[in-house]
């Protein structure tokens, strides 16, 4: 049977363009998001280039449903070998009201929604398929600005998981890695979601490290 990547986070973009990465490799690919509409459109791009995608509706807000979406896809489709994290807000904080709320919003999805996703890996299946946790990082993690306030926390506070979580995973043989892009995401071709999908294909293949800085 084919591997399995799963995508939480999934949307035109990063997200599609590590999914087809990994496919263009032979793996299925699980695409997961709130838009059940537009994830379905995503499954039928896919298939139409020959690829195995499947669709799985959830919110990483809500911690109890997510974790009974996911344990849904793990008894459809079986325990993935790769799971890509790809959830951030990037809204301008100009274009919100920013206020406690807000940042504890955006917390909620950017960062414990990949640590509940890290937590409902952590399991003897997992480990036995040498499996890979993959989270999209950001460069406002080593540079912050205040305009963008939450997301730079957010993105410090993701990278601080993987680091601190790296060894205790791998002694488990769990594999967790992160790419942190220090650009805009398809502003050019250098930050183009094909170009960034090779070096998170290049994480899992190679775990040689924890972090990428891209």
């Amino acid at each position: 049977m084919k591997k399995l990547l799963v995508v939480i986070g999934a949307g035109k973009g990063l997200g599609n363009g590590v999914a087809e990465k990994f496919a263009e490799n032979g793996f299925r690919v699980v695409l997961m998001a709130r838009n059940e509409k537009r994830l379905n459109e995503y499954v039928a791009d896919f298939t139409a280039k020959g690829m195995e995608a499947f669709a799985q509706k959830a919110d990483v807000t809500d911690t109890d449903d997510f974790a009974k979406q996911f344990g849904q896809v793990v008894e459809t489709y079986g325990t993935p070998d790769a799971v890509f994290y790809n959830v951030g807000i990037t809204v301008p904080d100009a274009d919100c009201e920013m206020n406690a709320k807000t940042m504890a919003d955006r917390y909620r999805a950017d960062v414990i929604g990949a640590y509940n996703t890290v937590h409902l890996l952590d399991t003897e299946a997992f480990a036995k398929k040498n499996g890979a946790i993959l989270v999209t990082g950001g460069g406002l993690a080593l540079q912050p600005y205040a305009e963008y306030l939450p997301l730079s926390m957010d993105k410090a506070a993701l990278r601080a998981m993987v680091q601190a979580l790296s060894p205790v995973l791998l002694a488990k043989g769990i594999y967790i890695g992160t790419v942190q892009v220090t650009g805009v995401i398809g502003s050019n071709e250098h930050f183009a979601p094909k170009r960034i999908a090779e070096e998170f294909w290049n994480l899992y293949s190679e775990r040689k490290t924890a972090e990428i800085i891209y």
